[in-house]
């Protein structure tokens, strides 16, 4: 009558039923064992009751009817979402809005519907121009630029319905591709320039994108616009006398345009840029060139040539602007030639004298370009061959495009005035004024006499030292034709193969053959014009503006050094070739450099550390000036024969004031020929001193030397001051005065004399007393004879006999190639020294003193140069 136990049937159910009442047949249904939805979701068995009757081994049990349970698993939403991929990818063209640019997927382990499905997604990553839907769907909400932002990165979690969210977010990237948009790709819009580099490349990498386009021919123009420096491009800065001796033009051209100095001051108060010899005239200025400087009468043949840049005429009726003029002087305003500009047009004037016939002759010759009023430099050339006259702008001929005939100026004695920048007008007028102002600028505006200039030498003198170039015009590829411009500041290629127009365009260099260029910037314009196949509409390609910067040189330092005080007996100056004055000078450039990786062991540490470096480059010119009262001509004068100028780009003028040599040389010839220059005093009674004073330049002036000092002493012999002369000597001798070098041009060494050199000098001091008494005696008999030799001694020693002067140097300079006898002499001197010269002195009435001498090593130019010591 009892429940005794339920049975479940079913392979290995995780659950279990006990009895809790028997008489009532109560029981309870449990589980043997965590359930795990996610395993299982339900579970469906059979149950049975037993009663107790059972007998041995249960045998007699009686059993109730089979009863179905079917149990269902409730879900805990233990589950993160989880996607199935880590990091998704997409990519996207700029200026599009898609519906899905791509789609994200997250799933949930748990096992009911609830918190198995994903609900929601959502960016985290704030303010980005993108959405997501529930389906994980990614849109952009603007439209994307490829310039403003190449890729996005995003971040993305997932909901399930329980509001769970994904234990790790998703990574999702976006790349932005640019519109296919046809032109050049992948170069730099600044190109970095150093002086000295030579040719470099513009665009190394350079290639043209026509997207698929059907292109037949590709017509490309590299343009370099360098109107911003100086006259149009780096040119030589030179003056216009040493660029015309350097081009080779016939000498005889007379510069009305130059830098204002003691000697040429009438462009003083001219408005000046100086770093280029340009004027600028604003209309209210104008110059007069002395008489005297051009011939009054210019023959049937002569050059005028000028740089000129110049806008089109101020005001409403445009007047004449003159950029040269010859006019009468007074009474009367006749024009006798000029040059000038009116309406954009250049007009040369030529007013012939009444000769022998009265005939009616060419007289006014036009020429129309656009270059006159278009605000650029140019470069211009008038020939006249009477009655031809030709115009070179540029290097490119242009004939007159009008010719007026006019009658011959009748002759007339009155003075006529040349200027520059306008007009003088002398008659018609109550006061002489100018009048016909120029607006622009001008420089190195020069007139030549009696002779044209040919074509190769025009060239020469606008030369470009600037420009572009291309590397290996052999590999340019097969199809490819190219063009330069005269200057090479435009280069134009064309081609059909867009490859080769690239590799083409890699090649494309600038190129700055000045030591010292203009730095700054110049700007490069690319230009590119394409024909498809067949295609009304082309592709359009946009210009490259790009620009080259070119940074400062080094700048050099000029040092002159050499004996800067030296004296002589009157009869040197007095003889026939007088007295060499500069016989050692030397001239050394050097230049700064911070090197970096110099090494000091003792810091051990790597220094920045300015190494000084000597530099060759050329001068422009030389000044020798005379320093006190200028020189009289009746009884001085300083002399160079012809023949030191021979072969070499140099020029001289020589006046009171001193002695000028001009051109562009290198310092190494200079030298040479300063060394040649000479001091003649015919009229010694007059003078005891005479001090020079020597500088010298490079690029007009842009760089400048030291001024060197040198003091001339003339001897007067006399006994009553010849005492005088020895004790000077003794107490300053001239030939231990240090000659200082610059840092890092010279090797240093010093000479401390032995004892034995000492011994043997106070000796030699001794005999010199003894011998001088002797001397005396002799000069005074032989001082005429002696004059006459001592002029042909100019090269050997120089020996005073004035005074104390008797001359033992036992380190006289010898030439190697020649074995002499003062070689053998001289082997004693050790080999460290063998280069050097050294000179040691003595008093022996004082305490022997150690003089330390500093001495110049020569460099290998200058090893077999006589470099004499001046002993006294």
């Amino acid at each position: 009558g009892e429940i005794c136990a339920f049975k479940i049937h079913g392979q290995e159910m995780p659950f279990e039923a006990v009895v809790l009442n028997k008489t009532s047949g109560e029981g309870r249904l449990r589980a043997r064992s965590p359930i795990d939805c996610e395993l299982q979701k339900e579970y469906t068995f059979i149950i049975q009751a037993y009663d107790c009757g059972s007998g041995p081994g249960g045998t007699n049990w009686k059993k109730s009817h089979k009863a179905v349970v079917h149990i269902q698993v409730k879900d805990v939403n233990e589950f993160s979402p989880a996607f199935k991929e880590s990091m998704y990818k997409a990519s996207v063209t700029e200026g599009k809005i898609y519906d899905s640019i791509l789609q994200v997927e997250a799933t949930d382990e748990d096992c009911s519907p609830q918190y198995s499905q994903i609900c929601n997604y959502e960016i985290v990553t704030p303010d980005v121009p993108f959405a997501i839907d529930r389906n994980g769907n990614i849109r952009n909400t603007e439209k994307l630029s490829y310039d403003k932002q190449h890729q996005y990165e995003i971040m993305v979690t997932a909901f399930d319905c329980g509001q769970k969210h994904a234990a790790e977010d998703a990574l999702v990237q976006v790349n932005v591709k640019p519109v296919c948009k046809p032109g050049w790709q992948d170069w730099n819009k600044r190109v970095e320039y150093r002086p000295g580099s030579g040719s470099i490349p513009l665009f190394p990498s350079i290639h043209l994108e026509t997207c698929d386009g059907p292109v037949s021919s590709l017509h490309t123009t590299i343009e370099l616009q360098t109107s911003s420096i100086g006259k149009g491009c780096d040119r030589e800065t030179y003056s216009e006398k040493s660029l015309q001796k350097l081009c080779g033009a016939s000498s005889g051209a007379i510069d009305l345009l130059p830098s204002p100095s003691t000697t040429t001051n009438w462009t003083a108060g001219l408005l000046m840029d100086s770093n280029d010899i340009i004027f600028k005239f604003d209309g209210k200025q104008g110059a007069k060139i002395p008489d005297g400087i051009v011939p009054k009468n210019l023959t049937d043949q002569f050059t005028i040539t000028l740089w000129m840049k110049h806008g089109p005429s101020p005001g409403l009726r445009a007047e004449k602007e003159t950029i040269l003029c010859n006019s009468d002087k007074t009474e009367m305003n006749r024009h006798h030639y000029a040059l000038y500009v009116h309406n954009c047009r250049l007009v040369f004037l030529l007013r012939k004298d009444f000769d022998q016939a009265d005939t009616f002759r060419p007289a006014e010759f036009h020429w129309k370009l656009d270059q006159i009023c278009d605000k650029e430099w140019h470069y211009y050339v008038v020939n006249v061959e009477f009655p031809v006259v030709t115009l070179y702008m540029d290097g490119t001929t242009y004939e007159p495009y009008l010719v007026t005939n006019d009658w011959p100026i009748h002759p007339s004695h009155i003075a006529m005035q040349l200027t520059v920048g306008a007009c003088w007008q002398g008659g018609e007028v109550t006061k002489p004024r100018f009048a016909q102002y120029f607006h622009g600028s001008l420089a190195s505006l020069t007139i030549r006499p009696g002779k044209i200039e040919s074509q190769k030498v025009i060239s020469c003198l606008q030369a470009c030292k600037e420009g572009l170039d291309i590397n290996s015009l052999e590999s340019l590829g097969q199809g490819i034709k190219y063009h330069f411009n005269p200057s090479q500041s435009v280069l134009v290629m064309e081609g059909d193969d867009i490859k080769n127009i690239n590799q083409a365009l890699r090649k494309v260099s600038y190129i700055n053959s000045r030591q010292f260029p203009t730095a700054g910037i110049r700007r490069l314009k690319v230009s590119s014009k394409v024909q498809c196949f067949g295609e009304d509409v082309c592709i359009s390609i946009p210009d490259i503006d790009a620009y080259v910067m070119v940074f400062q040189a080094n700048e050099p330092k000029i040092t002159i050094t050499g004996m800067d005080h030296f004296a002589r007996p009157a009869a040197q100056f007095e003889s026939e070739r007088g007295v060499l004055l500069l016989p050692d000078i030397r001239i050394v450039s050097t230049v700064t450099k911070v090197e970096h990786s110099v090494d000091f062991r003792e810091h051990d540490r790597v220094n920045k550390q300015p190494v000084v470096e000597e530099m060759l480059h050329n001068l422009d010119f030389c000044d020798v000036l005379v320093i006190g009262a200028e020189l009289d001509p009746e009884q001085e004068c300083l002399e160079l024969d012809n023949g030191e100028l021979q072969g070499k780009h140099l020029g001289a003028t020589n006046s009171t004031a001193g002695y000028s040599i001009y051109g562009v040389d290198s310092m190494f010839s200079y030298e040479q020929v300063l060394r040649q220059l000479r001091y003649r005093n015919w009229g010694t009674s007059a003078t005891a001193e005479r001090k020079f004073r020597v500088k010298c330049s490079e690029l007009n002036g842009r760089y400048t030397s030291n001024e060197f000092n040198l003091e001339v002493n003339i001897l007067h012999s006399s006994n009553s001051n010849f005492m005088d002369h020895v004790n000077h000597m003794i107490i300053q001798p001239q030939f231990l005065q240090s000659v200082q070098h610059p840092e890092g041009s010279a090797v240093h060494s010093s000479v401390v004399p032995s004892v034995a050199t000492m011994v043997v000098i106070t000796c030699v001091s001794v005999l010199v007393l003894v011998v001088t008494l002797g001397v005396l005696r002799l000069r005074s008999a032989r001082q005429r004879g002696a004059a006459g030799r001592e002029g042909a001694k100019d090269g050997d020693m120089d020996w005073d006999d004035s005074a104390l002067t008797i001359t033992v140097n036992p380190m006289e300079k010898y030439e190697k190639p020649h074995q002499t006898e003062e070689e053998s002499e001289e082997e004693d001197i050790d080999d460290e020294e063998e280069d050097t010269t050294s000179a040691e002195s003595d008093d022996s009435e004082e305490d022997e003193e150690e003089e330390e001498v500093i001495v110049q090593k020569g460099d290998k130019q200058n090893s077999t140069r006589q470099e004499q010591l001046e002993w006294d």
